[in-house]
Order: structure tokens, then C-alpha cells, then sequence
């Protein structure tokens, strides 16, 4: 990270945001909403004169890439309630970092890197995995931290793709998604009644079998039939 300007989303009291200085970061951005924490924050950032910035606010609200120019890091331990909204809110603009950097809870990370015909594998898996690749690091165990939550964590590197695996647009994909995986037991003809349209028409224009299940099919399988759905 040594050659990139790093945004650290939700920095707490500073224990990450040091490590990132540490080890050579020359432009940290520090987002923060806590008052609490923006004290400490302060005093890191006269530690460390001309690298870091604290910038109080929602990361819900700001937009990190606005922060720093390209090329632009993004690192970040969130609140699990709001990790995947974050997430696919950044993925909107998936050239706006070279990388992510993030910890989820172990059962959301196992959801963005799943493969097809595995449990965890559904909706996130599909839009994350369209536009990023997503790989587990490390796993970090509850008592790494103070109180320790009741689930583990895992830490996520995120790459951003070029362009999007397969072509389709974001709000049929996303339909397509809710409509499979809503019923996901059921075979794709009876799921994707859901979308109003005769299923077994948009199935075979997309050249997926009737009798698929959403878990069965690729990403760029579910790309066919957003497609397939905007030709309708």
C-alpha cells in the first residue's frame, strides 16, 4: 500500500490506522462518525504530520474515492449491519480502487466467495462476484477483540474487475437474483415466475436448462438471463 493513497472506513480509536502508518502508508484518510474516537484519531494524526486526515462523518452518506485521488486503497473493519450495504454501494463504482480490504463476519465472507452448488453461494455471491473477485484471507477468532462478539470474523481482499465478468445490466441482474434465489429449492421454470414473465421463454433464450436450480448456475449464467430479461 506503499505506493497508493489508503482510505480506512469506520477507524474506531486508531489501533488499524496506526498499523497502516507503521508500515509506510504515505496518504491515510481516516473515516470516522464516533466523537468518541475522534480525539485519539487526532493525536495520531499530529503523530504522524502530513499523512493522516480524519474526516468526521456517515460512511453511508460519503464517498471514500472522493477523498484521495487515484490510486486509491480501501481498507476497513465494519459494522456488521451495515457491511454488505457498504460493500456493494463501493462496487458501484468498481474503478474507484484498485483494492478492498475488509473484514465481514465469517458467514458474510463465506457468502461473497462461494462458488456455484455450495450452501453459502446466492444473491451477494452473484452481484459481488460480478463485479470483483472476492478471496478470504484469514480468519480473525472472537477473542481478538474487546468485548468478543459471538461469531468469527474473516478478512476479505476484494479486486475490483476491469470490467464486469459478463454484460448486463445491474437492476435485471438484481431482479433475476431476488426472483431464484427467493425460492431457491425450486426448479429456475417455477422461481423466476416471480418476474411476471413466462419463465421458460426467458430460460431458453438465456440457454438455461427449465429444470435448474438458482445454486446450479454461474455467474454468467444469471448475466444470461438478466439479458434475456431486458429483452422482454
Amino acid at each position: 500500500m506503499r505506493d497508493a493513497n489508503v482510505v480506512e472506513v469506520g477507524a474506531g480509536p486508531g489501533g488499524l490506522t496506526r498499523a497502516l502508518l507503521d508500515e509506510g502508508v504515505g496518504r491515510l484518510v481516516a473515516i470516522e462518525r464516533d466523537p468518541r474516537c475522534l480525539a485519539a484519531l487526532g493525536e495520531l494524526a499530529a503523530a504522524y504530520p502530513g499523512r493522516l486526515e480524519v474526516v468526521a462523518g456517515d460512511a453511508l452518506v460519503l464517498d471514500p474515492a472522493a477523498l484521495v485521488p487515484a490510486p486509491r486503497k480501501l481498507v476497513a473493519n465494519l459494522p456488521y449491519n451495515i457491511a454488505t450495504a457498504l460493500l456493494l454501494g463501493w462496487l458501484d463504482k468498481p474503478r474507484a480502487f484498485d483494492g478492498m480490504t475488509l473484514m465481514f463476519q465469517r458467514e458474510v465472507a463465506l457468502r461473497l466467495t462461494a462458488l456455484p452448488r455450495s450452501k453459502s453461494y446466492g444473491r451477494l455471491s452473484v452481484m459481488v462476484q460480478w463485479l470483483a473477485d472476492p478471496r478470504i484471507l484469514f480468519d480473525v477468532p472472537p477473542r481478538a477483540f474487546v468485548p468478543p462478539p459471538k461469531v468469527t470474523s474473516s478478512v476479505v481482499a476484494i479486486t475490483p474487475r476491469a470490467e464486469p465478468l459478463a454484460l448486463a445490466a445491474k437492476p435485471m441482474l438484481e431482479r433475476v437474483t431476488a426472483a431464484a434465489f427467493g425460492q431457491r429449492r425450486k426448479m429456475l421454470r417455477s422461481s423466476l415466475e416471480a418476474l411476471g414473465h413466462a419463465p421458460e421463454s426467458l430460460l431458453a433464450h438465456a440457454g438455461v436448462p427449465p429444470t435448474a436450480r438458482a445454486e446450479e448456475l454461474s455467474v454468467a449464467q444469471f448475466c444470461a438471463l438478466a439479458r434475456a430479461l431486458a429483452e422482454t
